[in-house]
C-alpha cells in the first residue's frame, strides 16, 4: 500500500518558488470563499509516521492561509479531565465551526494505531475503535463537514537517516526523543496497523491522501493541492445543490420530509406505544408524600455514594408540553448536592451552535466524573420537533437515530448512568393544564402561541415519540415512559426509577 510513498518524489527550489505563491493566493481566496458560504467546517487530520513532515505541513498552512480562521489542535495522552469522559468527548469540543478550518494531529486515530502496533489491542478491539471513527466521521460528513486525512509515509530506511540527520543538528536534536527511536523499532508493527486504519477507514466522504514525507517541497505543494481542489469541488457542489433545492416545487419537498401516517385507514387515530399506556393511574396526597420523602433520601444517599466513585448520572426529559418535566426535575435536585448538579434547558439552537453539528452542543455539557447533568429537552429534538415543524429534512432526522445511538453508547460504555424518560400526558389534560396556566399568574409565562400550534399537530408528534422510541429504545439504555395525567404519580415514578438505575450502576 505504502510503495507509492517511497518513490522519492521531489520539487526543485526553482519550481517550488514558481508554484508556493500561486497556490497560496488560491488557499486564501478558497479560504475567503468557505468563509462566505458558511455551510460547512474543514476538518484536516494528519497522521502518519514520525518524521514524515507533519507538524512542519500545518505550520506552513497556518503560514499560507489566514490562520484567524484555522484552529490547530495536537493531542497528548488524556488529562484527568479528560478521562472522566468518552474518548470523544475533546474531539467533539474541539470541532471546527462551518466556514472555518480545524487541522487536528494526534487524533482519534493515534491511539487505536498505537494500542495496536503495540499489540495492546486485538484484532477485533482495533476494529471496534475504527468502526466508531467511521461513525463519528460519517456523521460530521452528512452535516456537510469536508474531512481530508493525510497519512504521511517515509520507508524504515529513510526514517532512520531523517531522525539520524535531525540528531546531528544542535539546533533541531530537540525533535528526536527515545520514544521516536522505540516506534522506529516497531516500524513493521505500526505499517500494519495504518494499512488496517486505511482500507478501513477510507471512504467517499472522508478519503485517505498518502504523501511521501521526504521533501518539503513535494509534500508542502502537494497537500495543498489537494486541500484546494477538496474544498472547491465541495463549494461548487452544495452550490448546484442548493440551487437545485430551490427550484424543487414545494410539494416535493414536503413530500420528502413528511413523515408516513401510522393508521391503516383514513381519519384514524394512530396507535402507538402511547395510546396503549394507562393514563389512569394516581397516587393520592398522603401516599405521595410519603413516597417523595423515602425516595429523595435514598437518592441523596446514592449520589453521595457515586460521587465518591466518579459515577456520573445523566437524565434525559422529554415530553408534550406541559406534561410535568420541570416538576419532576425539581423532585430530583431537592434531593441532590446543588454544586454536583446542573440542568440543561434546550430550546432553539444560538448561532455558535447553528455552525456545528446538531450534537456538539450536546457533547460540550457532558459533566465531570460523579456528577448529575439533567437535560430538559435533549437531542432528541432532532427527530422530534425538528422532524415535524420541517427543520430537517427527511434524510437528515432519519440518519439521527443511528448517530443518537452512537452518541449515547459511549456514554453507556463510559460507565455513565443514563435514563430517558418520556413523560405523557392525554390531549385532553393537556388542553386542562393550558387553560390553568393562562389563569395562574406564576405560571402565565409558560404557555406560548407555539405551545397551541404544537397541540394542532400532536398526532404527527405521537407519532413521531413512537418512531423515536422504535428505534432508539435500546437494552443498554431503554426509553422510560411515564404516565402523566397524575402529576403525584410521575413524579414519584421517575424518582424511584432513578433510584434504581443509580442503585443497580452502583452495585456492579
Amino acid at each position: 500500500m505504502f510503495r507509492t510513498a517511497e518513490l522519492g518524489r521531489k520539487i526543485n527550489k526553482s519550481d517550488y518558488k514558481t508554484r508556493a505563491p500561486l497556490l497560496r493566493q488560491q488557499l486564501l481566496e478558497m479560504q475567503q470563499a468557505l468563509r462566505k458560504q458558511n455551510k460547512s467546517p474543514v476538518i484536516i487530520v494528519f497522521a502518519g509516521v514520525d518524521g514524515a513532515g507533519k507538524g512542519e505541513t500545518v505550520n506552513l498552512l497556518n503560514e499560507w492561509m489566514d490562520p484567524r480562521w484555522i484552529t490547530t489542535r495536537a493531542y497528548d495522552l488524556p488529562t484527568q479531565e479528560e478521562l472522566e469522559r468518552p474518548d470523544q468527548w475533546r474531539y467533539w469540543r474541539d470541532l471546527p465551526a462551518n466556514g472555518k478550518i480545524g487541522l487536528f494531529l494526534s487524533s482519534w486515530y493515534s491511539s487505536p494505531v498505537l494500542g495496536r502496533a503495540h499489540k495492546n489491542l486485538s484484532a477485533i478491539e482495533f476494529d471496534d475503535h475504527l468502526q466508531r471513527i467511521l461513525a463519528f466521521e460519517n456523521a460530521l460528513v452528512d452535516d456537510g463537514a469536508i474531512i481530508i486525512k493525510f497519512w504521511m509515509h517515509l520507508s524504515k530506511k529513510a526514517q532512520k537517516e531523517r531522525f539520524t540527520s535531525l540528531e546531528k543538528n544542535p539546533k533541531l536534536s530537540w525533535r528526536v526523543t527515545k520514544k521516536d527511536w522505540q516506534h522506529w523499532k516497531k516500524y513493521d508493527h505500526f505499517l500494519e496497523a495504518a494499512e488496517r486504519v486505511i482500507m478501513r477507514t477510507s471512504t467517499g466522504g472522508a478519503p485517505w491522501h498518502i504523501i511521501e514525507g521526504g521533501n518539503p517541497n513535494y509534500r508542502g505543494i502537494t497537500v495543498g493541492e489537494i486541500i484546494l481542489e477538496t474544498v472547491e469541488k465541495q463549494l461548487a457542489h452544495q452550490e448546484s445543490e442548493e440551487l437545485a433545492r430551490q427550484n424543487k416545487p414545494d410539494f416535493e419537498e414536503r413530500a420528502e420530509s413528511s413523515p408516513s401516517s401510522l393508521s391503516t385507514h383514513a381519519n384514524e387515530t394512530p396507535v402507538t406505544l402511547l395510546s396503549a399506556l394507562d393514563m389512569s393511574k394516581a397516587l393520592s396526597k398522603e401516599k405521595y408524600k410519603a413516597e417523595l420523602i423515602r425516595y429523595q433520601g435514598i437518592l441523596n444517599q446514592l449520589h453521595r455514594k457515586a460521587r465518591e466513585r466518579g459515577v456520573s448520572t445523566i437524565l434525559v426529559f422529554e415530553g408534550a408540553d406541559a406534561a410535568g418535566k420541570g416538576g419532576a426535575i425539581r423532585r430530583i435536585t431537592a434531593a441532590l448536592d446543588a454544586r454536583n448538579v446542573q440542568v440543561i434547558p434546550i430550546a432553539a439552537p444560538t448561532d455558535e451552535e447553528r455552525v456545528h453539528h446538531y450534537l456538539w452542543r450536546f457533547w460540550r455539557h457532558l459533566s465531570r466524573a460523579g456528577r448529575f447533568t439533567i437535560f430538559d429537552r435533549s437531542w432528541y429534538g432532532r427527530v422530534l420537533v425538528e422532524r415535524v415543524e420541517r427543520f430537517a429534512a427527511g434524510k437528515e432526522w432519519r440518519r439521527a437515530y443511528a448517530e443518537i445511538n452512537d452518541f449515547e453508547s459511549q456514554l453507556v460504555e463510559h460507565n455513565v448512568v443514563l435514563i430517558k424518560f418520556w413523560i405523557h400526558i392525554d390531549k385532553e389534560e393537556q388542553l386542562t393544564r393550558f387553560k390553568a396556566r393562562e389563569v395562574t399568574p406564576h405560571k402565565k409565562w409558560k404557555l406560548t402561541d407555539e405551545d397551541w400550534r404544537n397541540r394542532e399537530k400532536w398526532d404527527e408528534y405521537e407519532q413521531a415519540v413512537n418512531d423515536m422510541v422504535e428505534h432508539t429504545s435500546i437494552r443498554s439504555n431503554p426509553w422510560v415512559l411515564v404516565e402523566g395525567n397524575n402529576k403525584l404519580y410521575s413524579r414519584i415514578k421517575v424518582l424511584k426509577t432513578v433510584c434504581e438505575h443509580l442503585e443497580r450502576a452502583l452495585d456492579r
